[in-house]
Order: structure tokens, then sequence, then C-alpha cells
């Protein structure tokens, strides 16, 4: 079989595990919708309800857009973002007896999509012809986050393009999946004084690349800072680049740090975060900015006003109506060169790089943020439009969101990145010099994921907030277990033992361990009371609490919300899962485990790359609560124990 065979082969193979993934998920939303009430829906953030509904308007885009409120659980972290496909709900009742009355959802017959969320206020837009009176006229209006057919369906066609794919995207699809040689262009090294050895050496490796490149970044290792720098001396070489991660966020965030370098970057799509800065550089607030711009509204006005007092027999309607369009589109072509001719760096979302606007654009290179979180079909759609592409990420942090669990294990989960490092080590660059941890909590993770290659910067290696302090604890809750919770004593005057048992609460909802997340908070009240209140404010000393199951992460909020010794510190400190504090750095890290049980059963806790990102988001310190006996039947558990005992006994 040649090469070529084989390369086909690999992604046919992707295509039916594609499928096998969208047929999960599509029949979990399904069964969810049936079967989830919405408040939790509402819990889980995937839902708003009871909403207040705003205005409608036309966007500079011309799209049709409404405004929505949310009135209620305004605490509650939701997951809607730019692109996210939704629907409308209204709950009504199926009798006029409150007696018999069962509430129903009934959806409006038309969807939208996020265009951008605002703390409690966002902006959806819907098709030209909605009936957003409807809407507006309605009570007990909700919205929920919908079935997301459009990525599907743009990666499969990215998969059957690369199937098909001639020319370069051919040799590229052929090259990623054969151990033939990728070519690249010979120099003397360049020297850049303000990165370290390693980091010189992967700018030096993308400018040299004629195929691919990837950058391996470890946590802390300045991953961002060296891309900006590829992206810079690439911009040297070429006019324009494309720049591409699997999220908003990842997006927005290596976005900010080119404009921070003076680069003119053009963002196809609306930032998670809303203030000026981000929104400055997005397509839609700088053509609004365009001084054409107020021509072409003008025109789209007098043609919606033409077609809504179209009177019959009238010749000239449509000649009236064919003048202006072709004016408007005149304005918009001209408007769309302005933005995409000043442009250095286009940057979007993967699937958000099959936008209409990209239409026709070629690149030469592709950098593709966040690689290893990103599904290979999802890298195939911006990947027609290039000759060469590099990849950054860490394959041994988050992976990608994988629902089916046949489709994961026969391989949809292993990322474009994964395969080409294994291919193409020579492609491959590791930063080595991390600027983040204390050398301690470190150690254990270059050791256990990077072959021991990561290094602690001279200026990070003792980092620490208090003498004698061990940077690394983990608090055994089996010791806990049968002694009497202070707590709940002083309201109910009994000493009955407190269990540590895990609880599981809700289908597709998650575990809880209860008595955990209230020692959670003594073992970091009694660190604080270490450290003191007043060092605590005047330092800005931040913590985050991590726990791997969404349900512990809402039980410790809304503990820590009713403890008041926590009141003058609650902005330092945030709670979220570990994809909630991906690519985030803090102080302190606190990490709530919640798996307590018989069995030994750890479930998803196996992915260990999630405990990588956890343990690795602490500057000076991690604190590990958990059940030893239950964790510890896991060879990683029991090395991460025994590391930590060792720290303790001086070893």
């Amino acid at each position: 079989m040649n090469i070529s065979q084989s390369s086909i082969q690999a992604l046919q193979q992707q295509r039916l595990l594609l499928q096998l993934e969208y047929e999960t998920e599509k029949e979990a939303y399904r069964r969810q919708t049936e079967t989830v009430g919405i408040g939790r829906k509402v819990k889980r953030g995937d839902a708003w309800w009871p909403l207040r509904v705003g205005k409608s308007y036309y966007n500079s885009l011309n799209q049709l857009a409404v405004e929505v409120f949310r009135t209620t659980d305004t605490d509650i972290e939701h997951n809607f973002e730019f692109g996210r496909p939704v629907a409308f709900f209204t709950i009504v009742s199926t009798s006029a007896s409150a007696a018999v009355a069962q509430p129903v959802i009934r959806y409006f017959r038309f969807t939208g999509t996020v265009s951008y969320v605002d703390g409690d206020r966002m902006v959806i837009t819907v098709a030209d012809n909605a009936p957003l009176i409807d809407l507006q006229g309605a009570e007990n209006v909700g919205l929920q986050l919908s079935f997301d057919e459009t990525s599907y369906r743009l990666m499969t066609e990215a998969l059957d393009r690369a199937i098909r794919g001639k020319g370069r995207l051919g040799y590229l699809r052929d090259l990623f999946n054969s151990r033939q040689k990728p070519e690249t262009l010979t120099f003397q090294p360049m020297h850049f004084p303000y990165l370290n050895p390693s980091q010189e050496q992967a700018v030096n490796e993308v400018l040299r690349a004629k195929d691919v490149a990837v950058v391996h970044g470890p946590p802390g290792t300045g991953k961002t800072t060296t891309l900006v720098e590829a992206i810079r001396e690439t911009l040297m070489r070429e006019s324009q680049v494309l720049v591409c991660a699997q999220s908003n966020m990842a997006v927005d965030w290596i976005s900010e740090k080119l404009v921070d370098r003076g680069i003119n970057v053009l963002r196809i799509g609306n930032p998670t975060r809303v203030n000026d800065k981000m929104l400055s550089f997005t397509y839609e607030r700088r053509f609004e900015a365009h001084p054409d711009y107020p021509q072409l509204w003008a025109l789209r006005k007098a043609i919606r006003e033409l077609r809504s007092h179209r009177r019959r027999g009238d010749e000239k309607y449509h000649q009236r109506l064919e003048s202006l369009k072709s004016r408007a589109t005149e304005l918009e072509i001209r408007i769309n060169n302005d933005l995409f001719g000043e442009a250095r760096v286009i940057a979007s979302t993967l699937v958000g790089s099959a936008n209409r606007l990209l239409d026709g654009q070629k690149f030469a290179t592709l950098f593709i943020d966040e690689a290893a979180q990103a599904l290979e079909a999802a890298c195939w759609i911006p990947l027609r439009r290039v000759s060469r592409v590099v990849l950054a990420g860490d394959h041994c942090q988050l992976p990608p969101t994988v629902k089916s669990i046949a489709a994961l294990k026969a391989g949809l989960g292993k990322t474009l990145m994964e395969r080409i490092s294994e291919m193409h080590p020579e492609a491959v660059t590791l930063l080595r010099l991390q600027y983040r941890m204390n050398d301690a909590i470190m150690r254990f993770s270059s050791d256990y994921f990077y072959d021991s290659h990561v290094e602690s910067a001279p200026e990070v290696r003792f980092r620490g907030i208090l003498d004698l302090d061990t940077p690394m604890e983990w608090i055994d809750t089996a010791e806990f277990a049968d002694k009497p919770d202070s707590e709940d004593n002083a309201e109910k005057q009994d000493s009955q033992p407190l269990s540590f048992r895990e609880e599981f609460v809700g289908e597709s909802y998650g575990r809880i361990n209860k008595a955990e997340a209230r020692l959670t908070l003594d073992v970091l009240q009694h660190y604080f009371e270490r450290i003191s209140k007043q060092r605590l404010l005047d330092e800005r000393i931040d913590v985050g609490i991590i726990s791997p199951y969404r349900a512990q992460v809402q039980y410790l909020r809304r503990l820590l919300m009713g403890r008041e010794f926590f009141k003058p510190f609650r902005r330092h400190i945030s709670v979220n899962t570990v994809d909630g504090f991906q690519g985030q750095e803090r102080d302190v890290i606190v990490i709530s485990l919640v798996r307590s049980n018989a069995e030994g059963q750890i479930g998803f806790l196996r992915d260990l790359r999630r405990m990588n990102v956890a343990i690795t988001r602490a500057r000076m310190k991690v604190i590990i609560l958990g059940d030893r006996h239950t964790l510890t039947r896991h060879p990683f558990y029991r090395q991460l124990w025994q590391y930590i005992q060792a720290l303790h006994s001086g070893g």
C-alpha cells in the first residue's frame, strides 16, 4: 500500500469515528432535552431562564439580532460563547387548574447563534424571517444551548476535502501520516536575546520549516511568548498569517498578546471577554468603524424599507432593489478588501476559519495554538488555506473532549499534534525552562510527563509563601473519616462520625463529597491564618480551588459564599473544574479529588493529563485532598503520594 492510500485510510477512519461521536452527542442531547429539567440545565450553565427579552435590531454585519438578559442565577458560570447555537423556549401550563397543571416546555420554531455575551446580557443573531414578535410577547421565556450540527458538518467536509486532496493539501495529508521527512530550509540560527535557548531554538525551527513545526510547551515554559515571537518573525517574511485555536478564549489570548506587540490583528468572531481592548480588533467593530460604513448602513436600510413597502404592480420595484443591492455589495467588498488588506494576522477558532469572509483567501503559514486540545478533523478546516502549519500546545495537558467511549478507544482523541510528534520527532521542539512554579511542584510533573527534561528558572526555583513550608501536601481524608464534623456539631449537637464517601447526584451531573468539601475550606482557612489576613490582602495572594467534578465545584462555591471568614478574600479565590483553569496560574492551588469508595474506582481521574494541569497551576503551594486508599491503587497517585511524603521527610 502506498503512502497516499494509507493516509486516506487513516482519514476515512477519522471520519467514521467522528460520525460515531456525532451520533453519541446528538443522542445524549436528545435524552437530556427530554429528561433533564430546566432547573438542572440552568445550574449546569447550559440554559438561562427566565429571561428578559430586549430590543431587536440589525447589526453591522446585516444580521437580525435580539438582546436577552439573565434575571436569576447570575452567580452561575455559563457555557454560552460566540458561535454556539441556541434554542428559545417558553414554559407553559397544560391546565387552567393549578392542582393538575403540568409545566411543559414549548420550543420556538426558530434557532439562533450567540453573537456575544457580556455579563448577564447576550446578543443572539437569528434568521431574517424569525418571528421575534412572538418571542417578545411571550412570558416565561428561556434560552438553552442547542446541539451543534454546524461544527460536525464543517469537520466532516474538511476530512472529505483532505481525503480527495491534491496538490499541497494532499502532500500535507500524506506527510502527516507517514515517516517521509518534512522539508526544511537551511540557515544559520538567529539570536533573540529576550528568549531562552529552547525558545530561541523553537523560533528558528519554525522559520526553517517548509511543511510543519511543533512547539511543545509544558506548563509555565512561555509557549505563548515563543509563539508570538515566531509569528512576528514570520511576518518579516510573509505579508499575512492565519492564527487559529480550538476555543474562543485561546484565540483571544494569543490575539491580545499580538496586539500588545503592535501587530494588526483582525479577529473573526467575538471575544469571550467583552471589553474595549478585545473588541477593538474584531471584524465587526472594524467594519462599523470604516468610513464607508454609514453609506452602506443607509443602503441596507433603504433595501429593508423598499421590501416592506412593496406595492402590487410596481414595475420598477425589482430594478430599484437590484440597483440598491449591487451598490451595497460593492461597498461591502471595498470595506472587506480594506480590512483584510491592513491586517497582518487573521485570527479565528478552527471552526470559525470556515467563515465565508475567508472564502478564496490563501496564506503561506497557519499557526494553531492549543493544538493538543483540538480534534484532528477540526485542524483540517483551516489547513486547506495554507502551505505549511505550525502547531503549539502540550499533549500532556487537557485533551480534546470526546463523548463516545467507543470513538475514544478507537483513536478519535488522538490529535494531529500527537500524530505529527510521533511520526516526525525531528519537527518537535520542547520548551525546557519553566518560569511559574517552585521546583518541587514542577519536579514531579517533569519526571512523570516530560522525561525529566523540564527545569525551573533560578528565579522561581525556591519561591514560596511561608518559611520552611513544604510546597506540596496531600491530606488523606480517610484519617478524618471517623472524626465528628465540628461545623455540623455546632448545629446538631451530636457527634456522628463524618462520612467522607463520595455521592452521586443526578444522571450526567456528577459526583460530590460534601465532607471533603468542608474539610477543603477548613484546610484553606487554617493556611490563611498561618499567612495572616494583612499579608494576604497586601500581597494579593491568589488561590484556585480545583475539583475535577462540576457538582463538587458548585457545592464548594456555595460553602465559600456562606463562610464569613473568607469574605475579605473572595475576590482572590476562584473555584472551578480543571478545564476552567487551563492556561491559568495561582499562588496557591487546593485540589479536592472527591473519589472515595471501597472498590478503588476513580473514573475519569484516570486521565492523568487532567491532574498534570491541576498541579501545575500553582506557583508556590499545592494542597491535595483525597482518600489515599481509593486513589493510590492507581500507580500514578501512588507515585504522587510517595513523592509528597518524601518532600515532607526531606528526601
